[in-house]
């Protein structure tokens, strides 16, 4: 199959190479499992000691969200060695001097926000409230906002972390996206921005279809033809000034709407000059 033939929105074509497809499979579910024993020695460990070394002072956040950074750099250089996933992202500076931003961004696999936290390190993101209920829940409850907190006390934490300088991380679309087809755009990310006060950074993740680390993937799985690359781009700042004179529902869907039709935009852009066998869906 010649890779003019195959749809990036498609079914993946058939495996290329079943040598390097079972490879690719095997270090996933190592580096998956090593994911999760890292998040537990972070949670009995490395947490407490730093909040030994923080008592009576309000840094804590900052310091542990700093070090599940560093810890998400090492992990994702050890994937880029075993060339099972690539990042490639022009400016890595830029992305470490964004503050009091909501980020946002399409979201078509399990590691998006790993990669994004890698690269904005004061940061914190709004995570499914069932990853509590895994071995990342000891991460998760010290250092990052689950969905299934009262929206209330989300806007209320939002409100105190981005007067800090620290970015706060949503994906709207509020699931992992659908290799084919597409999820409504929810307005959770923009009534966040409108509360707090802060601009939207749009962010858009391309790169090869993420088989394998979508929503119901099967464990052995991953794309049949290349391996994992997150080509992560920053897209022009969305500026919430242009909504201040609507009222607050209003606002929040005109809001909701342009940050849909700036990454669909981008999506649809970055497909034209797409050079890889398969692409992730946006």
């Amino acid at each position: 199959m010649s890779k003019n033939e195959i749809s990036y929105k498609s079914e993946l074509p058939k495996i290329k190479n079943i040598f390097f497809y079972c490879y690719r499979c095997i270090s996933k579910i190592i580096a998956i499992i090593c994911f999760g024993l890292g998040a537990v020695i972070l949670a009995i460990f490395v947490f407490p000691f730093i909040r030994l070394f923080t008592l009576g002072r309000k840094d804590f956040g900052i310091i542990a969200r700093a070090y599940v950074s560093h810890t998400f750099r090492v992990f994702l250089r050890n994937l880029h060695i075993c060339k099972t996933s690539i990042l490639k992202v022009e400016d890595k500076q830029a992305f470490r001097n964004i503050h009091s931003k909501v980020i946002i961004a399409n979201h078509p696999s399990l590691l998006d926000f790993v990669y994004i936290m890698s690269l904005v390190p004061n940061s914190t993101c709004i995570v499914r409230g069932g990853l509590t209920h895994t071995p990342l829940r000891g991460v998760i409850k010290q250092a990052y906002i689950t969905n299934t907190t009262d929206f209330d006390d989300v806007l209320v934490e939002c409100k105190k972390l981005t007067d800090k300088g620290c970015n706060v991380i949503i994906f709207p679309e509020g699931t992992r996206s659908p290799r084919i087809g597409r999820n409504n755009y929810k307005k959770g990310a923009a009534r966040i921005a409108l509360y707090c006060g802060c601009d939207v950074q749009p962010m858009f993740i391309g790169g090869s279809d993420k088989y394998g680390l979508g929503k119901h993937d099967p464990l052995w799985s991953y794309n049949h033809v290349e391996h994992y690359v997150y080509d992560i781009s920053m897209l022009p700042v969305i500026k919430i000034d242009q909504f201040k004179d609507l009222s607050e529902p209003i606002a929040a869907k005109h809001l909701t709407e342009e940050m849909e039709k700036v990454i669909r935009a981008a999506g649809d852009e970055y497909a034209k000059t797409y050079t890889g066998l398969t692409l992730n869906n946006y």
